[in-house]
C-alpha cells in the first residue's frame, strides 16, 4: 500500500516526530503516544514550552494577518505541521478571501491529515517536500499551480529551520528559496534558541526523535535574513512580536525568536 508516493512501513511511528510532538503541546489530537511520551519530557526539562509553542503559533497569525494586509495574496508555507486551526489559509481568507496558500511538508502522515482537512479549501494545496531540497518545492508542480514566482509572495518559515543541523547548511537553503521570491516579497520566520537558558535536556529529547534540535544564538538567526530588510520591531522573542494581547506568563524564558521582513 502507497500513500502519496510512500509505502506504508515507510512512514515511521516508532519515534517521535516533530510536527507531532509540536501538535500535542498544541492540544491537537494528530499524534501517537510516542511523541506524547517525548512532549511529557520536554515540558518535564523545559516547563514554559507549552506555553512557547502557543506564543509562537500567535506569532504565525499576527504575522500573516500583517503580510496579507500588507497586499500579498500567495503564502508558501514551508514546514506546516499539522494542520491547527485556525490555520494560516483560515487567518488570511478572513481579511482577503482571494489568498492562495501552498503548505509543504516532510512527513507522510502530516501530509495524509493535511490534505483530508484542507480538500475542501479553495485556493490551497500540500505538498510532500523537503526543506533541505528547496529547489524541488519552489519547482514542485502543486506549489507552482497556486504560487506565481513572478508576484509576491510571503515565505513562512515558522519553527522549522532548527530542525537542520548546521553541516545541511540553513543559510543556503534559506538564500535558494530568498532568490526565488520576486521583490515585493516577504519572510515570515521563527527559530527555537537557548539564549535565555539551557537546554541541552530538551536537545537530548529530540536526539530520539526523527529531527535533532540545533538551537541557536541571536546572532545566528538573525542571519538568515540576509537580502531581506526586517520590520519593526526586527527580530525578538516571539510574544513580543505586535502583540496584539499582553503577553503570557514567563514570556522572557521562552525561547523562540521570530521576524518579519520584506525583500527589495
Amino acid at each position: 500500500m502507497r500513500q502519496d508516493g510512500f509505502r506504508a512501513e515507510e512512514i515511521d511511528t516508532s519515534r517521535p516526530h516533530p510536527a507531532r510532538i509540536y501538535d500535542y503541546l498544541l492540544r491537537g489530537k494528530d499524534n501517537y503516544e510516542v511523541d506524547r511520551h517525548a512532549a511529557d519530557e520536554l515540558a518535564a526539562v523545559a516547563p514554559e514550552v507549552r506555553i512557547g509553542v502557543r506564543a509562537n503559533r500567535a506569532f504565525l497569525q499576527r504575522a500573516v494577518r500583517q503580510v496579507t494586509e500588507s497586499g500579498i495574496r500567495q503564502i508558501l508555507d514551508i514546514g506546516t505541521g499539522l494542520p491547527t486551526s485556525p490555520n494560516v489559509h483560515e487567518t488570511a481568507q478572513e481579511i482577503a478571501p482571494d489568498v492562495r496558500v501552498a503548505y509543504v511538508d516532510n512527513d507522510p502522515i502530516v501530509n495524509a491529515h493535511a490534505s483530508a482537512l484542507l480538500s475542501r479549501s479553495g485556493g490551497t494545496r500540500i505538498v510532500l517536500g523537503d526543506l533541505r531540497d528547496p529547489r524541488a518545492i519552489v519547482e514542485h508542480p502543486d506549489v507552482r499551480e497556486v504560487v506565481d514566482f513572478d508576484e509576491p509572495v510571503a515565505l513562512l518559515l515558522v519553527a522549522i529551520l532548527h530542525f537542520l543541523t548546521d553541516e545541511e547548511r540553513p543559510e543556503e537553503v534559506v538564500a535558494t528559496l530568498r532568490d526565488a521570491l520576486p521583490a515585493g516579497s516577504c519572510m515570515v520566520l521563527s527559530h527555537a534558541t537557548d539564549d535565555f537558558a539551557d537546554r541541552s535536556a530538551a536537545q537530548a529529547v529530540y536526539s530520539k526523535a526523527t529531527a535533532s534540535l540545533n538551537l541557536r544564538s541571536r546572532a545566528q538567526v538573525e542571519r538568515f535574513f540576509d537580502g531581506f530588510e526586517l520590520i519593526e520591531p526586527g527580530l525578538v522573542q516571539v510574544p513580543f512580536w505586535r502583540p496584539d494581547a499582553p503577553p503570557p506568563p514567563q514570556s522572557e524564558e521562552i525561547g523562540f525568536y521570530g521576524g518579519v521582513a520584506h525583500k527589495r
